[in-house]
């Protein structure tokens, strides 16, 4: 098998790709493989009541983080991952203007599943949670899918 790009470059390719990300604003910060920290802004876009964001835009940034998680981790197996299940618990409503940083962190590991789970937070409103997610991913080879030609460019 073909050496691995470095985790910054897999990232890098990731944030290539992830259209859902860029669409919404979202900026991924991998502090080490398991450990991930993913932002975003509330804009105009995200509500669903005047000044109240859908709470379908919380999940997928919830989503993200967990998967990320799990993703920054495979990645150093050379594995992808994608979601088997998710929950989230929302505990405050997110306004418009809110900055939102999702923390993401592996809590299990095994040949098939990685766990993950996470905390949305917002530093405009001192740091108050306002979800808390747990996810369930599948780990499989990146060679799987059609990911060979990002991985390893021709030369």
């Amino acid at each position: 098998m073909e050496p691995l790009p470095d985790i910054a470059s897999l990232i890098a390719i990731y944030n290539q790709i992830n259209a859902y990300g860029r669409a919404n604003g979202m900026e991924l910060l991998v502090t080490a493989p398991g450990d991930v920290r993913y932002t975003m802004s509330i804009r105009e876009e995200h509500l669903s009541s005047p000044g109240t964001c859908h709470g379908g835009v919380v999940a997928g940034l919830m989503d993200a983080a967990l998967g990320a998680a799990a993703l920054s981790l495979a990645f150093t197996a050379g594995e992808l991952v994608s979601t088997v299940e998710f929950k989230i618990n929302y505990l405050h409503p997110v306004r418009l203007h809110d900055h939102l940083v999702a923390h993401g962190t592996v809590e299990h590991s095994g040949k098939t599943l990685v766990v993950s789970s996470a905390l949305i937070t917002c530093p405009t409103r001192d740091n108050l949670v306002v979800a808390r997610g747990l996810g369930t991913f599948n780990r499989y080879p990146a060679t799987k899918r059609d990911f060979h030609d990002l991985l390893f460019p021709p030369a």
